[in-house]
């Protein structure tokens, strides 16, 4: 079988030195939608330097986006890269991340799952600087075709979505050209941008990153609930449910209690067809 779990497990994490300033957090900023309007106040803390704060899903993007796919290089896994979709996130943060700095960043596979017939990969990636440990990021990894090697299942993160009416509903629309921006974060792949690629893998047209949709409901939560506040934001995990295209918007509905925002993500266009499912948000 192509994946090792024991050798992956066992494998060394593999160390990178990253570095970032106040201009890659600007650009992941304004590929997630922000700056609209530009003279807006509120805003102005994702896009004007002297009043920056980083959204936590910066740390997907840090080190030109090493930390969802850091690790399919270890021992043991040796995959059919046309098999593996990213199927969840979660990031975590430790304090607030700063505007400029420079970590050590650490991937390793934590856990291989079996799912009869998937076998799921968490990468964990995690960065500390000088002042200690700033952030673990999991990114769950589906390999189709892979399960049903005897392994552990792993556990449910199924959320149920609250029977009752949402306590917040927003809507963002995504630009025609914000893959474009995006992509400049990291994330170079032609399914974001050619259409003829996009063609190739299924698509009418170039789809929107995951990852983008993921950093733009984080936002909205943000300055929805937390009254913009990025450092009071501990935690945030989702499951990536369907697909995004640009020029679509995004219906995010919010359902808040005890230090926690479950979120549902739909596409407004297409009769809400899910986008981002068991999606939580934990603040202080």
């Amino acid at each position: 079988m192509p994946i090792d779990v024991s050798a992956a497990l066992a494998a060394e994490p593999r160390r990178a030195e990253i570095g970032w300033d106040h201009k890659d957090v600007q650009l992941y900023h304004l590929g997630l939608g922000a700056g609209t309007p530009a003279t807006d106040p509120d805003e102005l803390r994702y896009t004007l330097e002297s009043r920056l704060q980083v959204l936590p899903g910066f740390a997907t993007v840090a080190g030109a986006g090493t930390a969802a796919f850091g690790g399919m290089g270890a021992a043991g896994i040796d995959v059919d890269l046309a098999a593996v979709l990213h199927g969840g996130q979660t990031v975590r943060v430790h304090r607030p991340i700063p505007v400029t700095g420079r970590a050590v960043q650490t991937s390793k596979v934590a856990a291989v799952y079996d799912k009869g017939k998937a076998a799921v990969i968490v990468l964990r990636t995690e960065a500390s600087d000088d002042d200690g440990p700033l952030w673990t990021n999991d990114a769950e990894i589906f390999v189709r075709g892979e399960g049903g090697f005897g392994g552990e299942r792993g556990p449910s993160d199924r959320l149920t979505v609250p029977e009752r009416a949402p306590d917040r509903t927003v809507e963002r629309p995504i630009r025609e050209d914000q893959a474009l921006l995006y992509r400049l974060s990291g994330d170079w792949n032609p399914l974001h941008a050619d259409p003829a690629f996009a063609k190739l893998a299924g698509f009418d047209r170039p789809i929107l990153h995951g990852l983008c949709t993921y950093g733009m409901t984080l936002k909205a939560v943000t300055d929805t609930l937390l009254e913009g506040d990025v450092s009071r934001i501990t935690a945030y995990r989702t499951r990536f449910a369907g697909v995004v295209f640009p020029g679509e918007t995004l219906r995010i509905r919010m359902w808040t209690g005890d230090g926690r925002v479950q979120v549902t993500v739909t596409a407004a266009e297409r009769d809400d067809a899910p986008v981002l499912a068991d999606t939580l948000v934990e603040h202080s």
